[in-house]
C-alpha cells in the first residue's frame, strides 16, 4: 500500500473560531447550534421511554392575552412557550422557524435531575447532606474536599472554578473539551469528567466558605454531585437518568452529552423537544410520580426545597428574589431552572402549573440579564395564575 499522508482538518463545528468560542456558540450561528447540539457534541447517549405520557390539548385563550407573554413570544429570541397542568396543554406557541418536533439544548436545566436523585438518596438514608464531599470522594482536590453536600447543592461555596460568560476564558468554557462541546488545544487531551473535577482547587489563601448570601454559581458543583451519586448508590448516573426518562414518559429522546467514558454531563448536557421539556416539568409537578406507577425522587425533599434557605440568585423585582436551593431555583411556591442562552422551566409545586420556555439569546456572551429577568417574571406570572376557564381545542 502506498504510504501517502492521510489529510484531515479540525471539525469545523467544534474548533475555536473567535473569542474562544466554537462555531455553534457564535451569536450568528447560535440559534442553529442550539437545536443541533445533540448531534454536534462529540460524545453522547440517547434515552427513550417505552411509555409516553399522554398530553391533551385544552388551550386557555387567556394565557396569550397576558402582556408579558405577548412581549416574550414576539421577541426575536423566542423559540417556544408551553404551559401545562396534569396531562393538559393549556398553551403552546412556536416561532416560525421552530416546531414541536425540534430538539433544543436545555443547558443547565439538566441540573434539576440531581434534585430527584439526591432526594431519593436522602430519603433512603444513603447520603448525609451535612457530610463533606471528601467523605464520599476521597480523591477530590481542595476545591471541594471540605464542602458540605448541602452547600454544593445550594451553590454556596467559593473555589477557583469560575462561570462568567462575559469572560471568554472562564472555567466553564475551559471545561467544554471534557464533554465534547469544543476541541481541546492539544489533540491528545483525553481528560474525563471525574479527572477534571478532581483537579479543581480552592482559591489560594481562602476557605470554601461563601462569605455572602449570594449564589456562587458553578456548573462543576452539579457534576461533582453526579460523581457522588454514582459512588454512594453503586448505580451508574446513566441508569438514574434512564429511570427518570421512563418515569417522565418522553415522546422523543432525551439526548445527553457525556465525557469520553459515557459519564453524563449532568450540569448541562440535556436536549429535548418542547413537549418533552414540558413533560420534564410535569414530572416535578407530580412530585416524581411517573407513568406506569414509576417513581423517582422524594416528595419530602421537593417540599423542603421550597423552604430551604439556599442562596440569592437574582432579584426579580423589588424585594422579590430567585433563590438557588437543592439543585434548583425557587421563588415562592415554584421551583425551576434557567439554561444559558435563554431557556427556563418553572413548576408550581402547589397548583401544579408548569411553564417551559425556549429561546436563544444572540449577544456575544449568550447572556442578557434584562431579557432573562423579563423571561423569568413572565413565567412567574403564568405559574402563579389560577386558570379556571379551560377552552377545549
Amino acid at each position: 500500500m502506498d504510504k501517502k499522508k492521510i489529510n484531515s482538518e479540525p471539525n469545523p463545528s467544534l474548533k475555536i473560531i473567535r473569542d474562544n468560542k466554537p462555531k455553534w456558540y457564535l451569536p450568528e450561528t447560535r440559534r442553529e447550534g442550539y437545536r443541533n447540539l445533540h448531534k454536534i457534541n462529540r460524545y453522547g447517549l440517547l434515552f427513550r421511554s417505552d411509555q409516553v405520557l399522554t398530553l391533551n390539548k385544552k388551550y386557555n385563550s387567556e394565557i396569550e392575552k397576558i402582556t408579558s407573554v405577548q412581549k416574550m413570544i414576539n421577541h426575536k429570541y423566542f423559540c417556544s412557550l408551553l404551559v401545562g397542568k396534569d396531562q393538559d396543554i393549556l398553551y403552546e406557541k412556536y416561532a416560525d422557524d421552530f416546531s414541536e418536533y425540534t430538539p433544543q439544548t436545555i443547558m443547565s436545566i439538566t441540573k434539576m435531575f440531581v434534585n430527584l436523585f439526591i432526594g431519593e438518596l436522602v430519603e433512603k438514608n444513603i447520603i448525609d447532606l451535612n457530610k463533606t464531599v471528601s467523605e464520599y470522594l476521597p480523591n477530590i482536590n481542595s476545591g471541594y474536599a471540605s464542602a458540605k453536600i448541602q452547600d454544593v447543592l445550594d451553590m454556596n461555596i467559593q473555589n477557583s472554578y469560575s462561570e462568567d460568560y462575559t469572560d471568554p476564558y472562564t472555567s466553564s468554557f475551559l471545561h467544554e473539551p471534557v464533554c465534547g462541546w469544543r476541541l481541546p488545544n492539544d489533540s491528545n487531551y483525553k481528560i474525563v469528567q471525574e479527572e477534571f473535577l478532581n483537579s479543581i482547587e480552592s482559591i489560594k489563601g481562602e476557605t470554601l466558605e461563601n462569605k455572602s448570601d449570594l449564589s456562587h454559581y458553578k456548573s462543576a458543583n452539579t457534576d461533582v454531585l453526579g460523581v457522588v451519586i454514582e459512588k454512594v448508590s453503586g448505580k451508574k448516573l446513566k441508569d438514574w437518568l434512564l429511570e427518570a426518562v421512563e418515569a417522565a414518559g418522553f415522546e422523543d429522546a432525551m439526548y445527553m452529552g457525556t465525557d469520553r467514558d459515557s459519564m453524563p454531563w449532568i450540569s448541562g448536557g440535556g436536549c429535548l423537544i418542547s413537549r418533552d421539556f414540558l413533560r420534564y416539568g410535569l414530572l416535578f409537578s407530580r412530585k416524581g410520580h411517573g407513568v406506569k406507577n414509576r417513581k423517582v425522587g422524594s416528595e419530602k425533599f421537593l417540599s423542603e426545597t421550597l423552604i430551604n434557605k439556599g442562596t440569592k440568585y437574582m432579584e426579580l423585582s423589588s424585594n422579590k428574589f430567585l433563590y438557588y436551593s437543592n439543585s434548583t431555583m425557587k421563588c415562592g411556591d415554584w421551583i425551576g431552572h434557567s439554561g444559558l442562552g435563554g431557556q427556563f422551566l418553572a413548576i408550581n409545586l402547589k397548583n401544579g402549573i408548569v411553564a417551559s420556555y425556549f429561546s436563544v439569546i444572540e449577544t456575544d456572551s449568550g447572556t442578557d440579564e434584562n431579557y432573562k429577568r423579563d423571561m423569568i417574571n413572565m413565567l412567574d406570572e403564568i405559574v402563579n395564575k389560577n386558570f379556571l376557564k379551560i377552552n377545549s381545542d
